[in-house]
């Protein structure tokens, strides 16, 4: 049986879509807000979220943006339901990181097909990610939590790449694909090169990856991983590009303009046995503390000492 939390502000819709899914055999949570979901998914986490977009206070479609840039909810599952069937509404849910998009009103066959498909995928892709082929969500908050339960100071270095939208836009799917992949055996390589047996690397999603490590090993992993990074990026665009340092892409205006080299940012979380609060808690300070690194521009490196 599987937990599912539904935010819907009209009452009726939430009491339908409960006893369709419960019918199913699946346990069913209702809140009436955005801001209620964000609070629910920290006191229990759901195996699937359904997010009503249209919602007062918070909204289905920035509750979606939050849990998807915590890198320890992120691989929760997100359908988007709504009113709204057209095009530009589809694109603004998966823009927000929705996994995938039901619009109202909907047949409750394909409610229940749309779940059970969302649940099956999750289970399948759970234990590792199938490009880089390091372990996932899951398996990072176990080790997280391992070191908790051991009373253990450490540090979460969370990766991210600059600038790989555009890049992927503009060099294609076989390119990005090769990105991600030799990230992955980079900052596997720059632990291996200034790290410890110890250190855990894992790969959140997308161009998101993380190392748990030691406070005091931690900025040394980041540099030698950033520095890495430029050799497979290096290898995919060419030298002269590389030197450059900008590629000619489009916007999302559809207009010509050059974009910066892909680079990576990185957002170190030092954290101690009294500081610990909870994994939901980790997640939004390492993800505060990435969405403030790319703020002061690509490649920087912030350390957030709790």
């Amino acid at each position: 049986m599987s937990y599912i939390l539904y935010a819907d502000d009209h009452e009726d819709m939430r009491l339908m879509v409960r006893a369709v899914l419960s019918s199913a055999g699946h346990e069913v949570g209702l809140v009436p807000d955005g801001r209620a979901v964000l609070a629910a998914v920290q006191e229990r986490e759901p195996d699937l979220l359904l997010l009503d977009v249209m919602m007062p206070g918070i909204s289905g479609l920035d509750a979606c943006r939050t849990v998807k840039a915590n890198p320890f909810t992120a691989r929760i599952p997100i359908l988007m339901l709504t009113g709204e069937g057209h095009i530009e509404s589809k694109v603004e849910g998966f823009e927000a990181g929705a996994d995938d998009y039901l619009a109202k009103p909907f047949d409750p066959r394909e409610l229940q097909a749309r779940v059970n498909a969302l649940l099956r995928l999750v289970r399948r892709e759970a234990d590792r990610n199938p490009t880089s082929g390091l372990p996932g969500g899951r398996a990072i908050e176990e080790e997280i939590m391992r070191r908790v339960r051991a009373e253990q100071s450490f540090a979460v270095c969370y990766l991210d790449i600059d600038y790989f939208k555009p890049f992927a836009d503009t060099f294609g799917f076989a390119a990005a694909d090769a990105v991600i992949r030799g990230t992955g055996t980079a900052v596997l390589e720059a632990v291996a090169a200034v790290g410890d047996a110890a250190d855990f690397v894992g790969h959140v999603g997308g161009d998101d990856f993380l190392v748990v490590t030691s406070l005091d090993r931690a900025a040394g992993v980041v540099r030698e991983s950033g520095r890495r990074f430029r050799d497979v990026i290096g290898g995919v665009v060419g030298c002269d590009t590389l030197e450059r340092g900008a590629f000619d892409g489009i916007d999302r205006d559809g207009l010509p303009r050059p974009f910066p080299i892909a680079a990576m940012s990185a957002a170190i979380v030092l954290m101690r046995p009294h500081q610990w609060v909870s994994i939901g808690h980790l997640g939004e300070l390492a993800a505060d503390a990435k969405r403030r690194a790319k703020q002061q521009g690509a490649g920087t490196v912030l350390v957030n000492a709790v």
